[in-house]
């Protein structure tokens, strides 16, 4: 099911969702790293994490997809949002140096499809940063939040898919130990939990965050998409009308 963009907003404004986009955040900004003269793109849901490459980079798109909705991005200034289809972006080959992805492999119905296209889109040696909730996370098994909704993935699922479309993870990260409950308890105590429960592993991890590099030849080719045949009625000339004979 599509995420709604409303929802999305709502998420994000409230003290959870505040902690946890500057949970992932951090994960992100450590993986992409520098990002001076890139040209970023977000994709899903991805303008709460894309602010520190605003200034540095050449240029920062976040590409919404239309069946969730877009709202203005940034507040400031003219909007780098974008209202497409995941799966036919407006971009030509090679056009992206970095994509960050949230909040968009677990709602789209055809990954591999997403994959190709991120693939195309891509430059050579291009980065792509993906955040799925983690399918055994907490905060995938609760619809309280926005990594509630939509096909989590398992670490192993995320790797495959990657791999069998030319993508070669780098780094792996976790976030979001903390439980996705709106309480005093949980709120005050953030860092309390994201560092206690670390020491487990991923086992109390909510997201997963990878960091891939593109390969140089596309493992599996675009599907050729078959053109709609619409039927259009032939056009029959009318008969010249037949006046009556003059008496």
């Amino acid at each position: 099911m599509a995420q709604d963009v409303r929802r999305l907003i709502d998420f994000y404004k409230t003290p959870l969702g505040r902690i946890a986009r500057a949970l992932v955040r951090e994960q992100i900004m450590a993986l992409a790293g520098e990002v001076r003269g890139l040209r970023v793109l977000g994709l899903g849901f991805a303008s709460p994490y894309l602010r520190f490459a605003l200034e540095p980079a050449e240029r920062v798109l976040a590409f919404m997809p239309a069946r969730q909705g877009a709202s203005a991005w940034p507040r400031e200034g003219p909007s780098h949002t974008v209202l497409c289809d995941p799966l036919e972006m407006p971009l030509t080959d090679a056009a992206v140096d970095l994509t960050i992805a949230v909040h968009a492999f677990e709602h789209i119905a055809d990954a591999e499809e997403l994959m190709r296209e991120l693939w195309r889109i891509s430059a050579p040696n291009a980065r792509l940063i993906v955040v799925v909730p983690r399918r055994r996370g907490m905060w995938a098994q609760r619809d309280n939040t926005p990594f509630g909704t939509g096909n989590p993935f398992s670490g192993p699922q995320l790797e495959k898919l990657l791999r069998d479309h030319s993508f070669t993870p780098e780094a792996w990260r976790d976030a979001l130990f903390l439980p996705p409950f709106h309480t005093g308890l949980v709120l005050k105590s953030t860092r309390l939990f994201e560092r206690g429960l670390r020491v487990f592993g991923p086992t109390f991890a909510g997201v997963t965050i990878v960091k891939a590099r593109k390969e140089a030849f596309p493992a599996v080719p675009r599907r050729l998409r078959v053109e709609r045949y619409i039927r259009v009625p032939d056009l029959a000339p009318q008969t010249i009308m037949q006046l009556p004979p003059k008496v």
